[in-house]
């Protein structure tokens, strides 16, 4: 049977979307539900594999450039419904006792505002096109677009020392307004994307979530003084499966994460996973190749 996910075209919303339905209609282990919308209406889309008490959850996409993390996700998505319904392990991983006992929560593409606009540009109808291209220096190459529809960095849209985020990139950066990358917003969780998945997390009872970035092949884990005592001694497993490697935060990825909320908020690990090498876009070619380095931690990460 051939796979659904594959690596022959970048992932936009819309190619998402399609796979999510072939996904769900092929396997009945996964289930589909939304966490909200986006700026400009489009559903943030989720996936679950299990029905187990102890719940991870999964993020991809926070920035337009790194849809390559939302391919990742559905590829492993496809391959753990693919292994349970063949009644076969995966990585030596019982997926049966896997399904039966943790259920893993996927948010392939948290920005897909910001990847369309990435990968296809403001259409010509769009309300904001004028404003977004104002915020894109007058250019309709948005192909270094990071951030949503209203020009906001989601991965700084987090109260976790937000305002001090904010003010360091003002003065390390320059930027004081919308635009392609690194604008924290006007409030923490000011941006409906942000804002439907902090509400999620809230009404669950996540234990463990790891945030697909890209790239550089490193491991972040720590949030100051609020970093769970078991979060680096993880990120030292992950690092053995994977080869990259656990990290410190520095600079302006030191604030108003997701992980750092997550950390912050709940006192549990959460993990920014920066996945490949090279220059974002990463290309398409290497979604296999990361994929496989990351298959085992994925694996791995709802059992520890």
């Amino acid at each position: 049977m051939e796979n659904i996910v594959n690596s022959k075209a970048p992932l936009d919303p819309r190619r998402m979307g399609r796979m999510i339905d072939r996904l769900c209609t092929r396997y009945g282990s996964l289930s589909r539900f939304s966490i909200g919308r986006s700026l400009f209406g489009r559903e943030i889309e989720a996936l679950r594999f299990g029905r187990g008490e102890k719940e991870v959850l999964y993020v991809g996409a926070h920035h337009g450039m790194e849809w390559i993390t939302s391919l990742v996700l559905l590829k492993f998505c496809e391959d753990l419904a693919k292994y349970h319904a063949a009644g076969r392990t995966l990585k030596n991983c019982d997926l049966a006792y896997l399904y039966d006992t943790k259920s893993i929560l996927v948010v392939p593409m948290l920005n897909p505002d910001g990847v369309e606009l990435q990968l296809n540009g403001p259409a010509e109808d769009l309300i904001l096109r004028e404003r977004l291209l104002r915020m894109n220096g007058d250019s309709a190459d948005f192909s270094h677009w990071q951030a949503n529809g209203r020009g906001v960095d989601l991965n700084h849209n987090y109260d976790a020392l937000w305002r001090e985020g904010k003010e360091h990139i003002a003065r390390a950066d320059g930027i004081l307004g919308g635009g392609p990358t690194k604008y924290s917003g006007e409030f923490p969780e000011s941006e409906p994307e942000t804002r439907a998945l902090c509400d999620f997390i809230r009404m669950r009872d996540i234990q463990l979530l790891l945030c697909l970035h890209s790239q550089g092949e490193e491991i972040y884990y720590e949030f100051g003084d609020d970093t769970p005592k078991k979060s680096r001694a993880l990120a030292e497993v992950f690092a053995r499966l994977t080869g990259y490697r656990a990290m410190r935060t520095e600079g302006s990825a030191s604030f108003s994460g997701c992980k750092d909320w997550f950390i912050r908020e709940f006192g549990r690990p959460g993990f920014t996973i920066e996945v490949g090498r090279g220059e974002n876009p990463l290309p398409v070619k290497d979604m296999n190749a990361i994929y496989r380095k990351l298959l085992e931690l994925l694996l791995i990460a709802p059992v520890l």
